[in-house]
């Protein structure tokens, strides 16, 4: 019997030897994600903590290779205690800066003083109450899942990647998708932080409620987030649905998706006209159903033809078209978290603004408009949507948004990510992912976070000589050298 893909993986095969730019079968699985079989199989992340401090490389560098920097010490301390003393006995004026995964692609790391890795400050516990977990600031979001798992719990929502640390996840604002999900600080009950002084502060809604709100998204402004307790579900499955469909359909029917399923998002395929949509909905049914792993395929395959063919984007659409044949859908059916985040080994460069989901869609299409004016553009849009809370700093204070994504392959320019796309976002409304691109300052930011002089005078309170603060943060919050 022949299978119904044979023909257009044929076609792939075609184009690829006479050509060699192709979308394929790859299309659709990919941009669904690819982590099914590749969590499946993958050996768990390591929770061991480090055998002891190591002399640090000459330069760091964040996930993408944009930032860069020498610090003066690299610091990985055991415990609470002992960041706090080291804290204390530091030498005056000593600044220092936390590092994690080193996936935001803005500035918020680099220093040449001190450089403070919380690796060894990794692990899940139950928490006081029921419902909650208690997760060390280190902990690395994949390892929290696996952890959590063991116990029977779960984190709500996870974001598209999971290997940044929790303390730098909730730091930066990092989100999943779902119209009732909130991002992942909203989900944090209380607070541990090491301050400038090398006091360690709790804050909860019953002690300390405006430095929670303030802590919660702080850019490792206001101290060191050592632990967080964290309101968390039982263990739960998802049934993932993945399709492709005319763009411009499916962006009249993302709303309405939105609100039927428990997640949804899309990826814009570039000069294509398709967009792929995705949807999770919880899943009792005990099926575990792998899906196949194609994310490097397709970014491969959607720059081959950008090689190939960028000189003309009519004929790159009309072979796009060709090739992908909309009735193809995947499903998949595991744990929440083997199917929410993956792994991304394509380096990239980004920008995101979450504008008010009213704005979502006609924000949307402008930015497909102007992205397509660049022929050298091939990497997919990423669209999600995200509920509103009340963290002062939150790019979703009081507003439910949508999320729009944009990127570049690292090795290749991303200027007009700000320069073109950038004045877009803030035409409708939007604001930054902390951990983003973007070139706002301090003016710009008070006025798009109405409690932004209330997290300015809450950070001056607790570290007054700016031992938390780099070049960046200085720019973002005005404060001068």
């Amino acid at each position: 019997m022949t299978h119904p893909l044979d023909s257009l993986r044929a076609r792939r095969a075609l184009l690829r030897a006479g050509a060699g730019a192709a979308l394929g079968t790859a299309l659709l699985p990919g941009l669904a994600r690819a982590q099914a079989a590749s969590k499946a199989s993958a050996p768990a992340p390591s929770t061991a903590p480090a055998a002891a401090p190591q002399t640090p490389p000459a330069r760091w560098q964040n996930w993408s290779g944009l930032q860069q920097c020498q610090p003066r010490r690299r610091f990985v301390p055991a415990d609470e205690a002992e960041l706090a003393q080291a804290v204390r006995d530091a030498p005056a004026g000593t600044a220092l800066r936390c590092v994690g995964a080193g996936h935001s692609f803005v500035p918020l790391v680099p220093t040449d003083q001190w450089l403070v890795s919380l690796d060894r400050l990794s692990g899940v516990a139950r928490g006081p109450a029921e419902g909650t977990a208690l997760v060390q600031g280190g902990t690395r979001l994949a390892v929290a899942s696996r952890q959590l798992d063991a116990l029977g719990l779960a984190l709500p929502n996870l974001p598209d990647i999971d290997v940044q640390s929790y303390a730098g996840a909730i730091s930066t604002g990092t989100h999943g998708t779902g119209r009732e999900l909130p991002a992942l600080h909203a989900e944090v009950q209380a607070l541990r932080l090491v301050t400038a002084r090398g006091d360690v502060l709790e804050c909860s809604a019953a002690k300390n409620p405006a430095l929670l709100a303030a802590a919660r998204v702080s850019l490792g402004s206001l101290g060191v987030i050592t632990q967080a307790q964290v309101r968390v579900v039982p263990a739960y499955d998802l049934h993932r649905r993945v399709w492709l469909e005319p763009a411009m359909q499916l962006l009249e029917r993302a709303p309405e998706l939105a609100r039927k399923h428990r997640n949804f998002e899309f990826y814009y395929l570039p000069f294509t006209g398709y967009a792929a949509g995705i949807t999770h909905d919880v899943d009792t049914s005990g099926t575990v159903l792998t899906a196949q792993a194609a994310d490097e395929d397709i970014l491969r395959d959607l720059r081959r033809l950008r090689d190939w063919l960028g000189f003309s984007p009519a004929l790159r659409r009309k072979v796009a078209g060709w090739l992908i044949d909309p009735h193809q859908t995947e499903d998949a059916r595991n744990r929440a978290w083997r199917l929410l985040a993956t792994q991304r080994p394509t380096r990239f460069n980004e920008s995101e603004y979450h504008v008010p989901a009213e704005a979502g869609v006609a924000c949307v299409k402008e930015v497909i408009a102007a992205l397509e004016k660049r022929n050298e553009v091939f990497f997919p849009l990423e669209f999600r949507y995200v509920a509103a809370d009340d963290a002062w700093l939150s790019p979703f204070h009081q507003r439910a948004s949508c999320s729009i994504a944009v990127h570049a392959a690292a090795d290749e320019a991303h200027g007009y990510l700000l320069s073109e796309i950038g004045p877009i976002f803030r035409r409708h409304g939007g604001r930054p992912h902390w951990g983003k691109l973007h070139d706002l300052g301090a003016a710009e930011l008070a006025a798009l976070y109405p409690r932004f002089k209330d997290f300015q005078a809450l950070r001056q309170e607790l570290d007054p000589q700016g031992r938390f603060l780099n070049p960046h943060l200085r720019t973002l919050f005005g404060v001068k050298a």
